[in-house]
């Protein structure tokens, strides 16, 4: 374990065992591209460098729990017996007192029953991405011949399912699903009964301007899409159905750590490793700028408490744009990923988030259920009793607008017009 004060007792790494090799080709996927990095590469990671990988991961953390995450590219497509040798190594180099969680990101193509017992067996969480029912998913997630893929994502999440192994859905949004949020949210919950979601918006700058690609969401649509399903959330799913989105900000409402980076005020923590060795400062800035070594050659945790990567992770604060720092919500935002910091702001300065406008929105339209929801937990209440709370609310609304006119002032206070409020 290292001695650097700067080194932090754990950090979150992305390892990319086939790094961008994968056996579909998503039209919006970022990392396929990375491939250009390493030619005539096999993108296999050696047995060597599995054990090296463990061995500095487990050295680098104080903290009693490593999480050992696997993802692509594809990273089914090195095998069972290549996850077989890495639990096997990480019995070996496990410390006496600590706990070690694997978790794998797949598109769930390659799932089977073999799969399945091995990932039951050894307590994987598996991460499916799946972007919603069949006509939205299959716009942009196909295989290298073209050819859709939605039915075998459900049989290998069916699989899964059906020998309990834990599993969440990660679903970007992009142009063919961020207008259909219901549809995309009642799939999930209603039909495929998943429980933990995580929504990941799309957006792909088209090279160093402004503009970005045609697939990628608008700030608007975001924000329209995470207001639609929150309002279906908290109504009928708090306690009952987690959503990445909603769990960090009411962890930013009531002042504790957030698990996500992108609205964290600093970043730095959550890095990327390359099928080699190689080690980024993020998963999206895995480029030679934002190379740190390679585990090989370099200890681990001298890479993440490298000057470099501390600065990296400084600037997500030091560089935030005046417009952003008066902001009401920037202590829910702290100006989203860096990695969408690209456009100006209102005054002209650099640096304002792509999604600033929907992030805005979204965060000041749920601003009074989570001070609610913060409320309850200070009393040791359940946030779920919010739901309750809608209902009588929703009562007591239907009750005062019995007899309002359509052209009347709506009694909520509004100052609109009753056909324009709550008449609608």
């Amino acid at each position: 374990m290292s001695t650097n004060p700067a080194a932090p007792p754990a950090f979150h790494l992305l390892a990319k065992p086939t790094g961008a090799i994968c056996n579909l080709d998503c039209a919006y996927c970022f990392y396929l591209p990375k491939e250009k990095l390493y030619p005539g590469s096999r993108f296999r990671m050696t047995d060597e460098m599995l054990e090296t990988y463990i061995r500095r991961l487990i050295e680098a953390h104080r903290f009693p729990e490593v999480t050992i995450a696997w993802q692509g590219g594809e990273p089914m497509l090195m095998g069972l017996d290549f996850f077989r040798r890495s639990i096997e190594i990480q019995q070996n180099y496990r410390r006496p007192d600590m706990t070690i969680l694997n978790t794998i990101q797949t598109n769930g193509t390659l799932i089977n029953d073999e799969w399945v017992a091995f990932f039951r067996e050894h307590n994987f969480l598996v991460g499916i991405s799946i972007d919603g029912p069949r006509e939205r998913h299959d716009v942009f997630r196909r295989d290298k011949k073209g050819l859709p893929t939605f039915d075998r994502v459900i049989q290998g999440l069916d699989c899964l399912k059906e020998h309990g192994v834990e599993v969440n859905a990660l679903v970007t949004i992009h142009k063919a699903n961020a207008d259909n949020p219901l549809d995309v949210y009642r799939f999930l919950r209603d039909e495929l009964g998943i429980k933990y979601i995580q929504l990941i918006p799309i957006v792909e700058r088209r090279n160093e301007m402004d503009a970005v690609s045609d697939f990628s969401v608008t700030a608007g649509q975001y924000g329209r899409f995470l207001i639609t399903i929150f309002e279906e959330w908290v109504r009928s799913d708090v306690g009952e159905i987690f959503v990445n989105m909603f769990d960090v900000a009411l962890a930013n409402w009531s002042g504790e750590p957030v698990s996500l980076c992108v609205f964290s005020p600093t970043c730095g923590m959550t890095l990327a490793m390359e099928h080699n060795g190689d080690m980024y400062a993020c998963d999206h800035f895995v480029s030679p700028d934002h190379f740190l070594g390679n585990i090989s050659e370099v200890p681990m945790i001298e890479m993440v408490a490298s000057p470099k990567q501390l600065k990296f992770g400084r600037d997500k604060l030091d560089l935030l744009p005046r417009f952003c720092r008066k902001c009401k919500v920037r202590f829910a935002c702290h100006g989203g990923c860096p990695k969408d910091r690209f456009i100006k702001t209102p005054d002209g300065e650099a640096g304002l988030n792509f999604l600033c406008a929907g992030y805005k929105a979204f965060f000041k339209h749920i601003d009074r259920s989570m001070r609610i929801m913060t409320g309850l937990l200070r009393e040791n209440r359940a946030p779920a009793e919010i739901m309750q709370m809608v209902a009588n609310e929703q009562g007591q609304t239907k009750t005062s607008l019995g007899n309002v006119g359509r052209n009347d002032p709506c009694p909520c206070g509004s100052g609109k017009k009753y056909k324009q409020c709550h008449g609608r």
